[in-house]
């Protein structure tokens, strides 16, 4: 009997109490662990988040769009290509091995040229 009051009078001491100054730099631990684990996953080869540098092609790797333009630079494809979408035309401006490709669907083909020869 009086081991229990001992006991309880005492009380069983919780085993964090005793071990509370590593608890908060074991924590500290395990989210820099995890963070630097997130950057690791985030930053692979080929698994980037962010748009890969755009890479120079051919004409013909463009699927059905078909060349509208030949511009002599990216900046008047890009003027040409906003003149297409503010006359409601979907243009896509592509650099190609040969240059800047101004490039739509082959239904907006004729009306595309038209819009941008006037």
């Amino acid at each position: 009997m009086a081991r229990n009051r001992r006991c309880q009078h005492t009380g069983v001491m919780p085993a964090w109490s005793s071990y509370s100054y590593v608890f908060g730099p074991l924590v500290a631990a395990l989210a820099i662990g995890t963070f630097i684990l997130v950057l690791i996953w985030s930053s692979k080869r080929g698994s980037s988040v962010v748009a890969a540098a755009p890479r120079p092609s051919t004409e013909t790797d463009y699927g059905l769009l078909v060349v509208v333009s030949r511009p002599a630079t990216y900046i008047e494809g890009e003027v040409q290509r906003r003149t297409l979408a503010d006359a409601g035309i979907k243009a896509t401006l592509v650099q190609t091995l040969d240059g800047p490709r101004l490039m739509v669907w082959p239904t907006d083909e004729a009306r595309a040229r038209s819009v941008i020869s006037s």
